[in-house]
């Protein structure tokens, strides 16, 4: 006992230095705006390399899982190609036509492999982090898919890494139609199961059926149309009885997203800005 209260005595005034040094530094970057701000760009950016070695670990020793998951995606994709040609061919009578309907949709669309390094699927409104951003050609607005279906939209970016609203989120709201129709609603996300969504809008005189598709509908400037979003699990009325609310059970299974694809439409601007002066002359 004694001989701490003796090393305390020697070194006392290292004691006193070193505590006075880290009030000072606390003082400094907690009421300094300027060095606030730096120390939080430097925190978010060694969090985000952090962030992107463990997910590299994790994809490492996960390889052969997630090589099993980009075959069956793959196979989806072939399918669901196979089963779209299938019906335009018969549609067209034109056996070139589904080729040329592709080469023209995919021309105009620039797409940003990205990988997935944080992820949250229990919380009310989830959020995900991609390791491509502003410098990768990133930019907010632009709608994520994976090789199943659609993930979300980019919400913010920075340099190196961009933050994505995905689909389970209380504040998405994604435009979707009923295959094959053109009856159109919003799919939300309330909360529960990360595996089921809800498209609200669907007018009482819409024919269809449980196990309907459910795709992006193309009136925004995000997804092209018929991007697979899921399909029609249960049918309910909404709460005024004047449409019907679709339970949708979503083609993406968010917990175990790896790899995606973020949709760089280059004519966003140019509909945007008419969007704009719509509304600025009163076209609501």
């Amino acid at each position: 006992m004694f001989a701490w209260i003796e090393w305390i005595k020697t070194h006392l005034h290292w004691l006193v230095f070193l505590l006075l040094e880290t009030a000072s530094l606390v003082m400094l970057f907690r009421f300094n705006m300027y060095h606030h701000s730096v120390w939080n760009t430097q925190a978010n950016a060694v969090a985000g390399k952090v962030l992107a070695w463990e997910n590299e670990l994790h994809s490492y020793l996960k390889m052969k899982e997630l090589n099993g998951q980009l075959v069956r995606e793959n196979l989806i994709l072939m399918h669901n190609n196979r089963v779209m040609a299938e019906e335009l061919e018969s549609l067209k009578h034109d056996t070139t036509y589904v080729e040329r309907l592709m080469a023209a949709q995919l021309d105009t669309l620039n797409h940003i492999p990205a990988r997935v390094i944080s992820n949250s699927v229990r919380m009310k409104d989830n959020l995900m982090t991609l390791d491509k951003g502003a410098a990768d050609g990133v930019r907010e607005e632009m709608g994520v898919v994976s090789g199943t279906g659609v993930v979300g939209i980019i919400y913010e970016t920075s340099p190196h890494y961009s933050l994505v609203l995905p689909v389970l989120n209380s504040n998405s709201s994604i435009s979707c139609r009923l295959r094959g129709t053109d009856f159109f609603g919003s799919l939300t996300w309330k909360g529960g199961s990360p595996l089921d969504a809800f498209l609200d809008g669907i007018p009482l005189h819409a024919r269809f059926r449980v196990g309907d598709i459910v795709e992006t509908s193309g009136h925004s400037s995000v997804f092209p149309p018929g991007i697979f979003v899921g399909k029609v699990s249960e049918v309910f009325s909404s709460q005024d009885g004047t449409s019907y609310e679709l339970k949708v059970r979503l083609s993406v299974d968010m917990a175990n997203l790896r790899d995606v694809i973020i949709i760089d439409n280059p004519d966003w601007q140019e509909i945007d800005t008419l969007q704009s002066r719509a509304m600025g002359g009163g076209l609501q």
